[in-house]
C-alpha cells in the first residue's frame, strides 16, 4: 500500500498517532471506528482553537490520527485525542497495543505482532531477515508517513539494528 496518498488535506508537519489494534479489524470495527473518531473531530479543539483531525485504518490493524492546528496542539487536546480513540476502540471492542510491542509482516504477508523477546528469537532463528518488512508505529509526524518511514525493511529500520538483524549476504543481491 502506498501511504503517500493518506492524508492528502494535511502538511507534512502534522502531527501523527498510530493505534496498533489488539486484533484484525473487520469492516464493521472499522466503519464504527470511523465514525466514532469523525464526530469526535467534528468538535476537537486546543485551547479554544479548532484541531482539524483526520483518521485512516491501514493494513486491516492499524489506526493512524493526523491533526493540524496553526501552532502546537497542547497537552490537553492530545489527552482528549487519546481519550477519544480509547472510547471508540471499547465501543468497537478493541483494544490498543504498545507501541513497543513488534509488528511485522509474516510469510504469508499478513501483520503479525510479538512481544520484543519473541521477534529476537524469530531473528535469531532465521524467521526475521533483513528483508522482512516492519512497522514503526512511534514515527509523529504525516511527512515521516509519506517518506516510507512506517513500513520499510527490517534492515533498513531500527529494527535491524536493535534486533541485530544480519544484512543479507552480499553475494546474493
Amino acid at each position: 500500500m502506498s501511504y503517500t496518498v493518506l492524508f492528502s488535506e494535511m502538511p507534512d508537519d502534522a502531527r501523527l498517532w498510530i493505534y496498533p489494534a489488539d486484533r484484525p479489524l473487520s469492516r464493521d470495527d472499522e466503519a464504527a471506528l470511523q465514525g466514532a473518531l469523525g464526530d469526535f473531530f467534528e468538535d476537537w479543539a486546543s485551547h479554544g482553537r479548532r484541531v482539524r483531525g483526520v483518521a485512516h485504518i491501514v493494513e486491516g490493524r492499524f489506526l493512524l490520527v493526523a491533526a493540524t492546528l496553526d501552532g502546537d496542539i497542547s497537552g490537553c487536546g492530545i489527552d482528549a485525542s487519546v481519550h477519544a480513540v480509547e472510547a471508540a476502540g471499547q465501543a468497537a471492542g478493541v483494544g490498543w497495543l504498545s507501541p513497543l510491542t513488534v509488528f511485522f509482516r509474516d510469510g504469508e504477508g499478513n501483520v503479525a505482532v510479538a512481544p520484543r523477546p519473541v521477534f529476537r528469537k524469530r531473528v535469531r532463528g532465521g524467521e526475521v531477515t533483513a528483508e522482512t518488512m516492519v512497522y514503526d508505529p512511534s514515527i509523529t509526524t504525516v511527512g515521516e508517513l509519506r517518506a516510507g518511514a512506517f513500513v520499510k525493511t527490517a534492515g533498513a529500520s531500527w529494527h535491524g539494528r536493535v534486533f541485530r538483524i544480519p544484512d543479507l549476504d552480499p553475494s546474493l543481491s
